[in-house]
C-alpha cells in the first residue's frame, strides 16, 4: 500500500494533527510526518516533494498556518495529489490559513479541508488510495455505515 506524507510547517502543528494520524492508524494506512516551512526551510518542503512517490507516497497531506503556503509549494514540485490543511492561527481565526491554501492558480491544484481538518484530511487521502486498493475500499465503507448508525441511534434517542 502507499503511504501518506504528513508535512506541517511547525512543529507545534502535531497536536491539532493528532486526528489525522489517528484516523489514517484506523484504516491501516502507513504514514510518515516531517517538518518542513515553505518561508523556512523552502529547498527541504520541494524535496521532500520531488522524492515522495519514488519512497512510497501516494497522498501528500500538508498543513500549515498563518501565510499557510506549504500546500501550495509542495503541490508545485510534484504529481502526487496534495490535501491542504489550513491551521488555525491566532491571526484571523485560521482565516488566512484558508485562503492561503485554497486560492492556488491553475494548474497547482491543493484539495483544501476545513480549517483544522486533519481527519477529514486522512479520510480524502484514504478515498485516493482506495481507488487502487480494494481493502482499504471495503474500509471505507464500514467506516460511512458506521457513521450512519451513530446518526440513527442519535435520531431515537433524542429528546427536547
Amino acid at each position: 500500500m502507499k503511504r501518506v506524507l504528513v508535512v506541517m510547517g511547525s512543529a507545534s502543528d502535531a497536536e491539532a494533527l493528532k486526528p489525522c494520524a489517528r484516523q489514517l492508524e484506523q484504516f491501516r494506512i502507513p504514514y510518515e510526518v516531517r517538518v518542513a516551512s515553505a518561508h523556512r526551510t523552502p529547498e527541504a518542503a520541494a524535496r521532500l516533494a520531488e522524492e515522495a512517490r519514488a519512497d512510497g507516497v501516494g497522498v501528500i497531506i500538508a498543513a500549515a498556518g498563518k501565510a499557510a503556503h506549504l500546500a501550495g509549494v509542495i503541490a508545485g514540485h510534484t504529481t502526487l495529489p496534495v490535501i491542504g490543511i489550513p491551521m488555525k492561527s491566532s491571526t484571523l481565526d485560521g482565516l488566512d490559513s484558508l485562503l492561503s491554501t485554497v486560492q492556488m492558480p491553475s494548474g497547482v491544484p491543493v484539495a483544501t479541508v476545513a480549517i483544522d481538518g486533519a481527519q477529514n484530511a486522512a479520510i480524502l487521502a484514504a478515498q485516493i488510495l482506495s481507488l487502487g486498493d480494494a481493502e482499504l475500499e471495503a474500509k471505507l465503507d464500514e467506516f460511512k455505515k458506521s457513521l450512519a448508525a451513530k446518526t440513527t441511534e442519535a435520531d431515537a434517542k433524542i429528546e427536547l
